[in-house]
């Protein structure tokens, strides 16, 4: 008898319509970690309906450009990392991270899920968002930023969390995200000159990750197809 055929990861172009799906936002009290610009802490709020948000950044340069954005009643922006929440015990309903857990250092992962646990109320889910070390999109991005090992790390800390019943494994889902470019100088400005990390960027490496972007995608606009996990986690009391 021949073994039943996986279906092909689903695509999905726009993540807010995933976490709407596993999430009932309206009245939520969200945390979320590593929000980077804020866009999808808005999203939460005003789409979402939630009744406050709170982004967090550690990178304090997009953390300096949240804040002067114009302020939105029930948004709050906060500068610091998820080992250390300065809120108090059962404070939130839900915790996103879009791809951030493993931009965590890889010493403070096991301390961040503990401190998540420690803000989420009895109950509460944790919703983590990473991308698979996997694909085209990979393959150009480890040419001047390999994050193999933390990708890694960040998957292993939430297993030992479910091990260590911090926390319980609702879902482990699996999809595909498109990320466009218009070109290579679009690519270089939104991955490799970025504020939250520090590559070594000389003449020579820079000219190799443009070869192996032309090779995948050509000289005009291109779509990958991103891998991505989601862990939806719930606190464990």
């Amino acid at each position: 008898m021949n073994a039943p055929v996986s279906a092909p990861p689903e695509l999905i172009a726009d993540e807010f319509a995933l976490l709407v799906r596993m999430f009932p936002l309206a009245g939520a009290r969200v945390l979320d970690l590593g929000c980077g610009t804020a866009d999808m802490s808005r999203r939460i709020l005003n789409e979402g309906g939630a009744e406050r948000v709170v982004a967090m950044e550690a990178d304090t340069v997009q953390h300096a450009a949240n804040l002067a954005a114009a302020p939105i009643p029930g948004l709050r922006i906060e500068h610091g990392g998820a080992e250390a929440i300065a809120h108090p015990d059962a404070t939130f309903d839900l915790v996103t991270m879009f791809k951030s857990l493993h931009h965590v250092p890889v010493g403070l992962m096991d301390r961040a899920l503990a401190e998540i646990r420690r803000v989420l109320r009895p109950g509460g889910e944790l919703y983590v968002s990473e991308p698979v070390f996997a694909g085209e999109f990979n393959e150009v991005m480890r040419l001047f930023h390999d994050e193999e090992e933390v990708r890694a790390a960040a998957l292993a800390a939430t297993q030992r969390a479910t091990r260590a019943g911090i926390f319980a494994q609702v879902e482990e889902l699996h999809f595909v995200a498109p990320i466009a470019f218009r070109d290579f100088a679009d690519f270089e400005a939104r991955m490799m000159h970025v504020t939250h990390s520090r590559f070594d960027l000389d003449p020579d490496r820079i000219e190799r990750v443009r070869h192996r972007f032309v090779q995948s995608a050509g000289t005009g606009a291109v779509r990958f197809a991103r891998p991505m996990r989601v862990n939806r986690l719930r606190r464990v009391d």
